[in-house]
């Protein structure tokens, strides 16, 4: 797949970043590992043998060098409100494609507002929220979509049996809050609200052998931004399970801990995406281990299908506009559990 091709992964001694290495390595890539933490940097290039450039988004100079002769870029360092801008404009000065696995809402919707129209004269591709949120829930609500030209609504449930945040994912919900002050977003009849109410407490029936799950409604992840892009649908909402969702915003919720030796912790999660035109209603889900681990295979999966020109438009582009969805997601079967096959769905 790689055949050695080198492909800068800025914010390498993240989390995240660091599942996202080793998967590019596994797939013949050489990752180049970047990021301002110089220490953090050497001993990530010590432990994997390779050479690190240490870049800032703030000295763009140090971006270009951090990128010269690779391939492409994989951005994996939140928060991403502050580095998605610098990180696209070093690939579009470098003349390769920009993926990121950005979950923040802010950041995306200020990449597709900012970049998607320069990006598109440009002939460039950049490839926003390639991950667990955003990427894999726009692929499901795509699938599910199939030979319809628009619906109603879509509806993307998480059920996870926990969730330990990083201290990226709350560095990264800080700047979110920060950004967003009293207000919560949620999107409605094809536009943005800014809402001051509490979100509300509802159940959702998950597929067996999750079940009936009590969860918060208009939990707005980044699917809720990437899938208007492309699918004529006005109304689209995300639910996270309850448990779970009070595990990411309490202080005291503990570290993440690895379960095996990839690194992989014990949680699991079920993605359930359903979209209604009238009285018809269409689902597709998908089910598997740790929702920072998957990110991987999910980003490097598309980095592939990027360079071996196995997209369907260039520009600012979410997964499930620029991939062909069902085909993506059985790809990463190894990965995940799929059900693609639409039916009905109790809400």
């Amino acid at each position: 797949m790689g055949s050695g091709q080198p492909v800068a992964v800025f914010g390498a001694y993240g989390h995240t970043g660091r599942f996202v290495t080793a998967e590019l390595a596994a797939r013949g890539y050489v990752p180049v590992p970047s990021g301002r933490n110089a220490h953090a940097l050497e001993e990530l290039a010590l432990g994997q043998g390779r050479k690190s450039r240490v870049a800032s988004v703030d000295d763009p100079a140090s971006l270009d060098r951090a990128l010269a002769g690779t391939v492409a870029v994989i951005n994996c360092a939140g928060p991403f409100a502050s580095t998605t801008g610098p990180v696209i404009e070093a690939a579009l000065r470098a003349e390769i494609p920009y993926l990121d696995v950005a979950a923040e809402l802010e950041a995306n919707l200020d990449t597709f507002g900012h970049y998607r129209e320069r990006a598109r004269e440009d002939g460039a591709v950049i490839v926003p929220a390639m991950a667990f949120f955003g990427g894999l829930g726009d692929l499901l609500v795509t699938a599910a979509m199939g030979d319809w030209t628009r619906a109603d609504e879509a509806h993307i449930a998480y059920a996870l049996s926990s969730w330990h945040p990083t201290a990226g994912t709350r560095l990264s919900g800080a700047v979110s809050r920060e950004r967003r002050g009293d207000h919560r977003l949620r999107y409605r009849g094809g536009r943005w609200e800014r809402r001051t109410d509490a979100a509300p407490a509802l159940e959702w029936t998950f597929p067996e052998p999750v079940g009936r799950r009590p969860v918060i409604g208009e939990f707005t992840m980044a699917d809720v931004v990437t899938v208007p892009q492309h699918l004529a649908i006005p109304d689209v909402t995300t639910y996270m399970s309850a448990e779970a969702a009070r595990d990411v915003v309490s202080p005291d919720t503990q570290a993440l801990t690895a379960a095996d030796g990839s690194g992989r912790s014990d949680q699991t999660f079920l993605v359930d995406a359903v979209v209604r035109s009238g009285d018809t209603e269409r689902r597709a889900t998908a089910s598997g281990q740790d929702i920072y681990a998957v990110t991987a295979p999910l980003v490097a999966e598309a980095l592939d299908r990027v360079l071996t020109g196995r997209i369907r438009s260039l520009g600012v582009v979410p997964a499930g506009e620029i991939f062909d969805a069902p085909d993506f997601l059985r790809a990463l079967e190894p990965h995940i559990t799929l059900d693609l096959h639409p039916g009905r769905a109790d809400a």
